[in-house]
């Protein structure tokens, strides 16, 4: 393990006013998304979309690394350069999703476990060969009825841990990222108290597993209300409530935090990101984004599956880029978008 690199690598990846480009869907994901616009739901198609998200060589300054997909890795852009090679040159660090996806928890109904660590060791390194310097392993809590139970915050926080060992082994800095779930009726101290459990179970696992939290970067969600919830926290709220969960949760010496957005709208992930980075507290570490759908789905709009949309989709995706570049450092504000 080369712990230089991956404090390196991990720095890069959070650095000032920089974020986390998820760009990992899966083949299903990815043709859901396709199929309520109309977009035929093909490789090359896919490959265009991805294309366009890294076409305009400024998102460089506001996005420090990408999440690709296995596909996507092995493929070229439109002007048959390697996704990895064309990140690299825009000076963004290429990474890879790695799990296997959630499936049912044994004996636990309503509740999932992360798989994928069985030959995960092989796939990291020829990850790395391809190019790959981060990897992803997404956890998925469900508050409900009863849930989440013990068995599956631990179940969850130890696979992390292992997947999180088994990248840096392999000079790969990991995400981890723990994500409980807006889906329900929940308020936002029940959030905050199941966000709060995992968190701090996870990274009792770290620490068991001999995982170096100076070259790993967090991808929690946000302390937010449930969807359905009646009262809904405000803006304010989520940022002072997110920020008091990871500052009893959190080592100072993790690098970073980038944010999941968990089915948020565009403007109401980046309004979250840029209070807590207003709030005027000293942090320990980054506090910035790592999006997919709040980055994207304009984007993917715009462009709409017609080749002819590509350069304007890409300068979409670049202002959504800019917006939460700045929210990282706690400086958007809505007249922002209205300018653009």
């Amino acid at each position: 393990m080369n712990i230089q690199q991956l404090k390196d690598t991990a720095a890069a990846m959070v650095a000032p006013g920089r974020g986390i480009l998820a760009m990992d869907e899966s083949h299903p994901t990815c043709n859901k998304r396709f199929e309520k616009l109309g977009i035929p739901t093909t490789e090359d198609k896919r490959k265009e979309y991805r294309s366009m998200l890294l076409k305009e060589n400024d998102m460089g300054q506001y996005i420090g690394g990408a999440i690709l997909f296995d596909e996507t890795l092995r493929q070229t852009t439109l002007d048959g350069q390697p996704f990895a090679e064309r990140l690299q040159q825009i000076g963004i660090v290429p990474g890879i999703k790695v799990d296997k996806g959630a499936k049912d928890l044994a004996l636990h109904p309503g509740e999932k476990v992360t798989e994928g660590l069985d030959g995960l060791r092989e796939r990291l390194a020829e990850y790395y060969q391809l190019g790959a310097r981060f990897a992803k392993w997404r956890a998925v809590i469900t508050i409900g009825a009863d849930i989440p139970s013990q068995a599956c915050l631990v179940a969850n926080a130890h696979a992390l841990a292992r997947y999180a060992a088994l990248c840096q082994a392999a000079d790969i800095v990991p995400i981890v990222e723990p994500e409980v779930l807006m889906d329900g009726t929940h308020d936002i101290d029940r959030s905050y108290e199941v966000t709060h459990a995992i968190q701090k179970l996870v990274f009792e696992h770290l620490a068991e597993q001999g995982v170096e939290l100076e070259g790993m970067v967090l991808k929690p969600n946000m302390v937010v209300s449930g969807y359905e919830c009646s009262q809904r926290a405000g803006v304010q709220q989520v940022a002072e409530e997110t920020v008091r969960c990871l500052m009893s949760t959190v080592p100072p010496s993790v690098p970073g935090i980038a944010f999941l957005s968990g089915g948020q709208t565009d403007e109401e992930a980046t309004e979250h990101l840029n209070a807590m980075n207003q709030l005027g507290d000293e942090l320990p570490w980054k506090l910035t984004f790592s999006y997919g759908r709040a980055l994207q789905q304009a984007a993917m709009q715009s462009w709409n599956g017609d080749s002819g949309n590509i350069d304007r989709a890409a300068r979409v995706i670049l202002h959504r880029a800019r917006m939460n570049g700045a929210a990282a450092e706690g400086k958007y504000t809505p007249e922002m978008e209205k300018a653009a």
